[in-house]
Formats: C-alpha cells, sequence, structure tokens
C-alpha cells in the first residue's frame, strides 16, 4: 500500500468531523495527511449504519471517509481478527479493525486504550 501508515478508528473520523480536541492533539505529532490514512470496512459500517443518521450526517460522513482509503474484509484480515477474539477476549468490531491494522502493518490511531493495547502488543502468528 503506497504511503498509508496509519488506520484511523471509528472514533478518530468522529472526532475528526467534531474537531475534537483530544483527537487533534493525538494526531498532531504524526503530521498525517489524508493520503496516508485508511480505515475498516467496519467502520464505515459503524459511521453509516448508526441509528437515527440524518440523510445529511449521511453525506458528510461519507465526503469525509472519501479522503481515506478504505480496507476490504480479507482473509488474512478474518484470521487475525480470529486469534484476537480467541486469545483476548476483544469485541468482535474492534477485532476486525485492530486486524485490518495488524495485518495491513499499519499503525492504529484509536481513542481506546484497550484497542491500543492489543494492536501494539499482538503480534499475529496465523497458520
Amino acid at each position: 500500500m503506497s504511503g498509508i501508515k496509519f488506520l484511523l478508528d471509528t472514533n478518530i473520523i468522529l472526532g475528526l468531523m467534531k474537531s475534537s480536541p483530544e483527537v487533534l492533539a493525538l494526531l498532531r505529532p504524526h503530521g498525517l495527511t489524508a493520503r496516508q490514512c485508511s480505515y475498516s470496512v467496519i467502520t464505515r459500517i459503524e459511521l453509516l449504519g448508526f441509528p437515527g443518521i440524518t440523510p445529511e450526517e449521511d453525506a458528510l460522513i461519507r465526503q469525509r471517509l472519501e479522503k481515506f482509503t478504505c480496507l476490504a474484509l480479507v482473509p488474512a484480515v478474518e484470521d487475525v481478527a480470529i486469534l484476537l477474539r480467541r486469545t483476548r477476549q476483544v469485541k468482535l468490531p474492534d477485532a476486525l479493525i485492530a486486524a485490518t491494522a495488524l495485518s495491513h502493518g499499519l499503525t492504529l490511531l484509536t481513542l481506546d486504550q484497550g484497542m491500543s493495547a492489543v494492536s501494539a502488543n499482538f503480534k499475529p502468528t496465523v497458520s
């Protein structure tokens, strides 16, 4: 993947949309560009599948997501997510997002300390 270095968790994308000081402070040291960022298809589902989303919010989310690369679920990601679920008891959406970052060798940017720990300390060995 040319130039992609980061996977943005759902809470990071929401924070960017709201200009959250916490998210902006987390991202500032990385000097991110949109071309360096990606997100999991699970994040897309979480954002656009939110109950009660308005047509305006839907359009804004889609517009913002277009700036980043969407990474699909592929068997390698699924295998790492399975390992995470078996060994770390991680919730399925979190396991899939963390597995996407791990499988692609990307740094996961999240406000979720549990997910940060999982992706930082997990070395997948899929047989």
